[in-house]
């Protein structure tokens, strides 16, 4: 057999990569003689492209998978995307206003005014056709974008069991996600609640923390007159960001040992503009360094106002309608916008001289990472999961180290993330997702919801209750994301019924995944798992760190310094890429560095791991090129001439058992960058350029590699 001189890796990865995966060598055979080794993927969003941070993550994963496979481990990669609720949505409302306002280009490449204004029509145009057709439009999306993000990680050599591969929005993963809903709300784990959520005006719907970008503002503080009910000369003044919610104050409150409002406490105030009295009260949260250390309380506005309003008893007033607008609980602001009754309070504070001072401030503004606009607190009611029962059943896994955690550090985020926790709201104002398994008795909206596996199960509950004529509407909300995801380890392995798969691959043995998700998803598997399957759902957590640009600062897309490992593939070829961010893992968890030549968009690194593949070529063609007559038992053949091997193949097997062993090792022990340092100093070092040198006059030339 005769290799070409030089490594093609354009030829030579998909040719072999075709191969393997068309003979099903990456399919999990399950064998009840060997130990089985499962790794489920971190399901990419269907809207997302293959970044440098996922290639990372599966070269990773994809490392492990081929050790244990080599192992003899019946071994099992499962792929899969998730639907990933409000960024589709998002997107597929984008499409359909790019149609309707005949504004063309992508998103990065639009202006401020069309992304407003895109953004604002998307939600118009999806209730104007519907939800049937909607979803049929967001379908037709997750065909093409799920594809791309498929074909990319087959792209990076990925060996998954594509044979197995999943998507959140199955059939099968829905009626996981059903049975899940539907046995929590059973034992009183899933109820309906009103609480203060993160709300998008823009998408009206709530969002998760991950959902939430904190942007730092530059804003204003201002400072407003309240005068004293009985002493209308004496004013209390309070500092506030954002005044307009001044309309639903139901107090004032200041730490009960400031000694200059002790005189204040259970007094009354007039509150501007409503001309409504509310009291002075004394809380232990009131910070006296703040301002002039009086805060107003507006519990239906602001999560620490919020607990305020519950320990004192003060009424919630909410002002906001869904789309951002205040409603009729503001009075004369009535319709207005926001930020437009921020401007006329101001103002009316000016004009009636009760405006103190304004001073300019720097603050932390959550905003909507899909919208772009702040996000509001907003009080409204929806569906939550009671978090401590399923937390204290994942702290009792954790006394008994499961899941371990690699790097050990991250035990103790998880462990003070389960012991702080609070309820979850589950339900989204969307439409794509999961919808709500509740049915609401039309005309009765208010008695409770009827929980089933589906609506014939409803109506026939529905109407043992209130008898045939019975009409029922179901809940619109879809549920968060992160509910199905938390189920991903065992639904993609068929639970909830008894498959084989589930009775041999569960629980998994390894996730690999990054520390910004270990509350949002790690933390949700192993309680949703604990609870639901009575065990963990992975032995171990490997934490990746993240890939850094060249200057070490994380890539974003706001800052531009990514780095697009398909443009590194295409210029270096496939292998190259995943060499080079595995050994740059100097340690489980670690940050890693690629440098990258932003005008050449050229990689010194990788070049050279481009180097070390063609060397490894180039001694596998100076083997073939001199290997004349391969015997067909090539074990065999070594076992009845190994009396007769040189000092040099004596050495270089010695240095080969050296190197299994210490890789072996680092393996086991997750140290990814010195397993593949050592055995490239093999390869390179031992092998090339001094065994086969040592070997060449035996075969009479001076050629190799």
């Amino acid at each position: 057999m005769t290799l070409p001189s030089q490594y093609d890796p354009f030829s030579t990865e998909p040719k072999w990569q075709e191969h393997w995966a068309s003979h099903d060598f990456y399919k999990a055979q399950p064998d009840p003689a060997k130990e089985a080794f499962c790794v489920v993927i971190p399901p990419p969003n269907i809207t997302g492209n293959l970044h440098m941070g996922h290639a990372l993550n599966l070269a990773i994963q994809d490392c492990l998978v081929r050790y244990w496979r080599m192992q003899g481990r019946d071994t099992l990669w499962l792929p899969g995307i998730d639907h990933a609720s409000i960024a589709t949505q998002t997107v597929v409302e984008r499409e359909l206003a790019k149609e309707a306002l005949g504004i063309t280009g992508d998103w990065g490449q639009l202006s401020e005014k069309q992304r407003k204004a895109l953004t604002l029509e998307g939600s118009k145009q999806r209730k104007a056709i519907g939800r049937t057709a909607f979803l049929s439009r967001v379908w037709q999306w997750k065909a093409f974008s799920g594809g791309q993000i498929i074909h990319q990680i087959r792209r990076l050599g990925s060996s998954c069991d594509w044979s197995r591969e999943r998507f959140t929005m199955d059939p099968a993963l829905g009626r996981a996600v059903t049975t899940a809903f539907v046995r929590l709300h059973q034992e009183g784990l899933v109820y309906r609640g009103e609480y203060l959520v993160n709300w998008c005006p823009v998408s009206q719907s709530a969002l998760s923390d991950l959902e939430v970008d904190a942007k730092i503002i530059q804003g204003s503080l201002w400072y407003l007159r309240y005068p004293v009910a009985d002493q209308p000369e004496r004013f209390v003044i309070v500092a506030t960001t954002r005044p307009e919610t001044m309309l639903g104050d139901t107090a004032v409150a200041v730490n009960p040992h400031d000694e200059r409002y002790q005189d204040l406490i259970g007094k009354s105030l007039l509150l501007p503009i409503q001309n409504r009295l509310i009291p002075v009260i004394a809380d232990d949260h009131v910070d006296p360094t703040f301002g002039t250390g009086c805060v107003k309380v507006t519990p239906a506005h602001d999560p620490n106002d919020f607990e305020m309003g519950k320990r004192h008893g003060l009424p919630f007033i909410n002002l906001l309608n869904p789309d951002g607008t205040y409603n009729e609980n503001a009075g004369v602001y009535q319709g207005l916008d926001r930020f437009e009754v921020r401007k006329q309070v101001v103002q009316w504070f000016s004009d009636h001289e009760l405006l103190e001072k304004i001073e300019d401030y720097t603050h932390t503004v959550p905003h909507s990472e899909r919208a772009g606009v702040p996000v509001e607190p907003y009080l409204t009611t929806q569906w939550y999961v009671r978090m401590t029962p399923l937390a204290e059943r994942a702290l009792g896994f954790l006394a008994d180290q499961k899941p371990n955690f690699v790097p050990a550090r991250w035990t103790k985020v998880y462990r003070d993330w389960l012991t702080g926790i609070h309820d979850w709201c589950i339900s989204r104002q969307l439409w794509w997702g999961h919808q709500i398994p509740a049915w609401y008795i039309v005309g009765q909206e208010t008695l409770d919801p009827i929980v089933a596996m589906g609506e014939t199960e409803a109506y026939q509950i529905a109407q043992e209750r209130f008898g045939p004529e019975v009409q029922l509407q179901r809940d619109e909300d879809v549920l968060d994301t992160w509910f199905s995801a938390g189920l991903w380890p065992f639904s993609t392995l068929g639970w909830p019924e008894a498959t084989e798969d589930l009775a041999r691959y569960f629980p998994t043995a390894v996730l690999v995944t990054g520390f910004d998700i270990i509350f949002f998803w790690v933390a949700r598997m192993t309680m949703m798992s604990g609870y639901l399957t009575q065990q963990i759902p992975f032995q171990t957590v490997y934490i990746n760190g993240l890939v850094r640009d060249e200057k070490g600062q994380k890539m974003s897309k706001s800052k531009g310094n990514g780095i697009d490992p398909l443009e590194l593939m295409d210029h270096y070829g496939t292998d190259a890429l995943r060499f080079t961010l595995l050994s740059a893992v100097a340690g489980a968890g670690q940050d890693i560095r690629i440098d990258y030549n932003r005008k050449k968009k050229e990689s010194a690194t990788v070049e050279a791991a481009r180097n070390f593949a063609n060397k490894l070529w180039n001694a596998s063609r100076f083997v073939l090129l001199n290997l004349k007559t391969p015997p067909a038992d090539r074990q065999a053949a070594f076992e009845d001439n190994k009396h007769d091997l040189e000092l040099a193949d004596r050495w270089i097997l010695q240095r080969l058992q050296d190197t299994i062993a210490q890789v072996t090792e680092l393996m086991h022990d997750y140290d990814f960058g010195n397993a593949v340092k050592r055995i490239y100093a093999f390869i390179w070092g031992d092998y090339c350029d001094w065994y086969i040198e040592l070997a060449k006059p035996r075969f009479g030339t001076d050629t190799g590699p």
